[in-house]
Protein backbone atom coordinates (compact mmCIF):
# COMPACT_ATOMS: atom_id res chain seq x y z
CA UNK A 1 0.00 0.00 0.00
CA UNK A 2 1.04 3.95 -1.00
CA UNK A 3 2.24 5.49 1.83
CA UNK A 4 1.84 8.46 -0.20
CA UNK A 5 0.56 8.78 -3.67
CA UNK A 6 -0.19 11.79 -5.72
CA UNK A 7 -1.78 11.66 -9.25
CA UNK A 8 -2.53 14.22 -11.60
CA UNK A 9 -1.03 16.99 -8.89
CA UNK A 10 -0.74 20.45 -9.66
CA UNK A 11 -0.04 23.52 -7.56
CA UNK A 12 0.10 27.19 -8.36
CA UNK A 13 1.67 30.20 -6.41
CA UNK A 14 0.03 33.59 -6.80
CA UNK A 15 -1.90 32.72 -10.11
CA UNK A 16 2.03 31.21 -11.07
CA UNK A 17 1.85 27.29 -11.88
CA UNK A 18 4.64 25.44 -10.24
CA UNK A 19 4.02 21.93 -10.82
CA UNK A 20 1.52 20.53 -12.98
CA UNK A 21 0.05 16.66 -13.38
CA UNK A 22 2.54 14.89 -11.05
CA UNK A 23 2.17 11.37 -10.74
CA UNK A 24 4.24 9.76 -7.52
CA UNK A 25 3.73 7.11 -5.28
CA UNK A 26 6.37 5.87 -2.47
CA UNK A 27 6.43 2.58 -0.72
CA UNK A 28 7.18 1.09 2.33
CA UNK A 29 11.23 0.89 2.38
CA UNK A 30 11.91 3.30 0.41
CA UNK A 31 14.81 6.65 1.14
CA UNK A 32 12.95 8.76 -1.56
CA UNK A 33 15.57 12.27 -2.57
CA UNK A 34 13.54 14.88 -4.35
CA UNK A 35 16.31 16.89 -6.61
CA UNK A 36 16.32 19.96 -8.83
CA UNK A 37 17.41 23.05 -8.81
CA UNK A 38 16.15 26.65 -6.70
CA UNK A 39 12.29 27.05 -7.88
CA UNK A 40 11.85 23.73 -8.73
CA UNK A 41 9.16 22.69 -7.17
CA UNK A 42 10.88 20.77 -4.04
CA UNK A 43 8.98 22.46 -1.00
CA UNK A 44 6.18 23.40 -2.49
CA UNK A 45 5.60 19.38 -3.61
CA UNK A 46 5.79 18.24 0.16
CA UNK A 47 3.93 21.33 1.58
CA UNK A 48 1.09 20.73 -0.76
CA UNK A 49 0.90 17.15 -0.49
CA UNK A 50 0.79 17.92 3.42
CA UNK A 51 -2.33 19.85 2.50
CA UNK A 52 -0.06 23.22 4.16
CA UNK A 53 -1.20 24.95 0.72
CA UNK A 54 -3.81 24.64 -1.91
CA UNK A 55 -3.71 22.29 -4.61
CA UNK A 56 -5.72 20.09 -7.04
CA UNK A 57 -5.83 16.58 -7.84
CA UNK A 58 -5.39 13.39 -5.85
CA UNK A 59 -3.47 12.42 -2.78
CA UNK A 60 -4.07 10.03 -0.14
CA UNK A 61 -2.79 11.99 2.52
CA UNK A 62 -5.42 14.31 2.01
CA UNK A 63 -8.32 11.59 2.57
CA UNK A 64 -6.74 11.47 6.19
CA UNK A 65 -8.35 13.02 9.31
CA UNK A 66 -5.96 15.96 10.82
CA UNK A 67 -5.40 13.06 13.78
CA UNK A 68 -4.56 10.26 11.50
CA UNK A 69 -2.18 12.01 9.39
CA UNK A 70 -0.22 13.51 12.89
CA UNK A 71 0.23 9.90 13.31
CA UNK A 72 0.63 8.57 9.35
CA UNK A 73 3.40 10.83 8.77
CA UNK A 74 6.31 13.24 10.07
CA UNK A 75 6.88 17.05 8.49
CA UNK A 76 10.43 18.80 9.62
CA UNK A 77 10.11 22.09 7.83
CA UNK A 78 13.15 24.45 6.26
CA UNK A 79 12.68 26.40 8.91
CA UNK A 80 14.82 25.46 11.89
CA UNK A 81 13.40 28.64 14.55
CA UNK A 82 12.62 27.84 17.88
CA UNK A 83 11.08 30.41 19.64
CA UNK A 84 10.58 29.81 23.15
CA UNK A 85 13.72 28.47 25.08
CA UNK A 86 12.17 25.09 26.01
CA UNK A 87 14.55 21.89 26.29
CA UNK A 88 15.87 19.66 23.85
CA UNK A 89 14.07 16.98 25.69
CA UNK A 90 10.77 19.19 26.03
CA UNK A 91 11.13 20.16 22.45
CA UNK A 92 11.62 16.40 21.12
CA UNK A 93 8.19 15.12 23.13
CA UNK A 94 5.86 17.16 20.70
CA UNK A 95 6.81 14.84 18.36
CA UNK A 96 4.61 12.18 20.99
CA UNK A 97 1.62 14.56 21.06
CA UNK A 98 -0.09 12.78 18.17
CA UNK A 99 0.15 9.71 20.65
CA UNK A 100 -1.25 10.65 23.88
CA UNK A 101 -4.82 12.74 24.85
CA UNK A 102 -4.82 16.37 25.49
CA UNK A 103 -3.34 16.88 28.88
CA UNK A 104 -1.99 13.58 29.43
CA UNK A 105 1.42 13.32 30.82
CA UNK A 106 4.00 11.74 29.08
CA UNK A 107 3.95 7.93 28.81
CA UNK A 108 7.34 5.81 30.14
CA UNK A 109 6.40 4.69 26.64
CA UNK A 110 6.86 8.22 25.14
CA UNK A 111 9.91 8.66 27.14
CA UNK A 112 11.95 5.53 26.22
CA UNK A 113 10.77 7.09 22.01
CA UNK A 114 11.93 10.40 22.61
CA UNK A 115 15.52 9.01 24.70
CA UNK A 116 16.58 6.40 21.32
CA UNK A 117 15.46 9.73 19.05
CA UNK A 118 17.67 12.06 21.27
CA UNK A 119 20.69 8.88 21.01
CA UNK A 120 19.89 8.49 17.27
CA UNK A 121 21.01 11.92 16.60
CA UNK A 122 23.69 11.56 18.79
CA UNK A 123 22.21 14.45 21.33
CA UNK A 124 22.86 12.60 24.48
CA UNK A 125 23.56 14.69 27.10
CA UNK A 126 22.08 18.06 25.56
CA UNK A 127 18.69 16.78 27.24
CA UNK A 128 17.82 19.67 29.27
CA UNK A 129 19.83 22.33 27.52
CA UNK A 130 17.58 25.40 26.02
CA UNK A 131 16.95 24.61 22.23
CA UNK A 132 17.65 28.52 21.73
CA UNK A 133 21.33 27.84 23.56
CA UNK A 134 22.17 25.55 20.12
CA UNK A 135 23.92 25.51 17.58
CA UNK A 136 21.92 25.79 14.06
CA UNK A 137 23.22 22.21 13.59
CA UNK A 138 22.31 21.02 16.79
CA UNK A 139 19.09 22.52 16.32
CA UNK A 140 18.81 20.69 13.52
CA UNK A 141 19.60 17.52 14.51
CA UNK A 142 16.95 17.91 17.71
CA UNK A 143 14.35 18.78 15.09
CA UNK A 144 14.87 15.98 13.18
CA UNK A 145 14.81 14.08 16.50
CA UNK A 146 11.61 15.16 17.12
CA UNK A 147 10.45 13.63 13.76
CA UNK A 148 11.74 10.72 14.62
CA UNK A 149 9.88 10.52 18.09
CA UNK A 150 6.62 10.94 16.01
CA UNK A 151 7.24 7.23 15.30
CA UNK A 152 5.34 7.45 11.87
CA UNK A 153 5.42 5.24 8.92
CA UNK A 154 6.24 8.04 6.34
CA UNK A 155 8.71 11.17 7.79
CA UNK A 156 8.95 14.17 4.79
CA UNK A 157 12.27 16.91 5.55
CA UNK A 158 12.79 19.33 3.58
CA UNK A 159 16.29 20.25 3.47
CA UNK A 160 17.12 18.07 6.65
CA UNK A 161 21.36 18.20 6.25
CA UNK A 162 21.42 22.12 5.36
CA UNK A 163 23.87 23.43 8.18
CA UNK A 164 24.94 20.23 9.41
CA UNK A 165 28.96 19.54 8.84
CA UNK A 166 29.94 17.06 6.76
CA UNK A 167 30.12 13.74 9.54
CA UNK A 168 26.69 14.88 10.46
CA UNK A 169 24.97 15.16 7.34
CA UNK A 170 26.28 11.27 6.51
CA UNK A 171 25.68 10.08 10.17
CA UNK A 172 21.82 12.03 9.36
CA UNK A 173 21.80 10.11 5.74
CA UNK A 174 22.86 7.01 7.73
CA UNK A 175 19.83 7.13 10.12
CA UNK A 176 17.40 7.60 7.70
CA UNK A 177 18.58 4.85 5.77
CA UNK A 178 18.26 2.86 8.94
CA UNK A 179 14.80 3.58 8.88
CA UNK A 180 13.95 2.91 5.73
CA UNK A 181 15.63 -1.03 5.99
CA UNK A 182 13.67 -1.02 9.06
CA UNK A 183 10.31 -0.54 6.72
CA UNK A 184 9.78 3.22 7.60
CA UNK A 185 9.51 5.54 4.53
CA UNK A 186 11.62 8.66 4.19
CA UNK A 187 10.94 11.51 1.77
CA UNK A 188 13.70 14.51 1.43
CA UNK A 189 14.51 17.17 -0.58
CA UNK A 190 18.66 17.66 -0.96
CA UNK A 191 20.65 19.66 -2.89
CA UNK A 192 24.05 17.52 -2.47
CA UNK A 193 23.99 15.17 -5.23
CA UNK A 194 26.47 12.57 -4.36
CA UNK A 195 24.88 11.81 -0.84
CA UNK A 196 21.60 11.78 -2.64
CA UNK A 197 23.05 9.30 -5.21
CA UNK A 198 25.07 7.13 -1.94
CA UNK A 199 22.12 7.23 0.42
CA UNK A 200 18.95 7.20 -0.93
CA UNK A 201 17.67 4.12 -2.83
CA UNK A 202 15.58 6.43 -5.23
CA UNK A 203 15.34 10.00 -6.73
CA UNK A 204 12.87 12.24 -8.34
CA UNK A 205 14.24 14.66 -10.00
CA UNK A 206 11.93 18.01 -11.02
CA UNK A 207 12.20 20.36 -13.35
CA UNK A 208 10.01 22.13 -15.65
CA UNK A 209 7.00 22.27 -13.70
CA UNK A 210 6.95 18.37 -13.49
CA UNK A 211 8.90 15.23 -13.12
CA UNK A 212 11.54 14.62 -15.56
CA UNK A 213 12.94 11.32 -14.02
CA UNK A 214 12.04 9.02 -11.27
CA UNK A 215 14.14 5.81 -10.22
CA UNK A 216 17.43 4.65 -9.33
CA UNK A 217 20.12 7.30 -8.50
CA UNK A 218 22.18 6.32 -11.82
CA UNK A 219 19.42 6.30 -14.10
CA UNK A 220 18.68 9.72 -13.06
CA UNK A 221 21.44 11.36 -12.37
CA UNK A 222 22.54 10.79 -16.04
CA UNK A 223 24.72 13.37 -18.35
CA UNK A 224 21.28 14.47 -20.27
CA UNK A 225 19.26 15.51 -17.05
CA UNK A 226 22.47 16.85 -15.03
CA UNK A 227 22.82 18.96 -18.18
CA UNK A 228 19.48 19.81 -19.31
CA UNK A 229 17.82 20.62 -15.86
CA UNK A 230 20.90 21.98 -13.68
CA UNK A 231 22.94 23.22 -16.82
CA UNK A 232 25.98 21.25 -15.55
CA UNK A 233 28.30 18.75 -16.87
CA UNK A 234 28.57 16.03 -14.74
CA UNK A 235 28.82 11.97 -14.08
CA UNK A 236 28.53 9.37 -11.46
CA UNK A 237 31.64 6.97 -10.79
CA UNK A 238 32.09 3.97 -9.12
CA UNK A 239 34.10 3.42 -6.03
CA UNK A 240 34.97 1.09 -3.28
CA UNK A 241 32.96 3.59 -1.26
CA UNK A 242 29.51 3.74 -3.54
CA UNK A 243 28.92 6.16 -6.34
CA UNK A 244 30.73 9.46 -6.39
CA UNK A 245 29.43 12.36 -8.10
CA UNK A 246 31.73 14.29 -10.24
CA UNK A 247 31.00 17.91 -11.19
CA UNK A 248 33.05 19.07 -13.76
CA UNK A 249 31.87 22.82 -15.31
CA UNK A 250 28.26 24.75 -15.58
CA UNK A 251 27.17 25.10 -19.46
CA UNK A 252 26.47 27.79 -21.83
CA UNK A 253 26.12 31.72 -20.10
Amino acid sequence: MSLLALQDFSVSLAGQPVLRDIRLEVQPGELVGIIGPNGAGKTTLMRAALGLIPSEGHCSLAELDDGSRARAVAWMPQDRTVAWPISVEALVMLGRMPHRGPGLRPSPEDRTHVAEAIRRVGLQGFEHRAVTKLSSGERTRALIARALAQQTSLILADEPIAGLDPAHQISTMETFAALADDGRTVMLSIHDLGLAARHCTRLVLLGEQRVVADGPPARVLSRDNLARIFNIEAYLSETEYGPVYQSLRVLGP
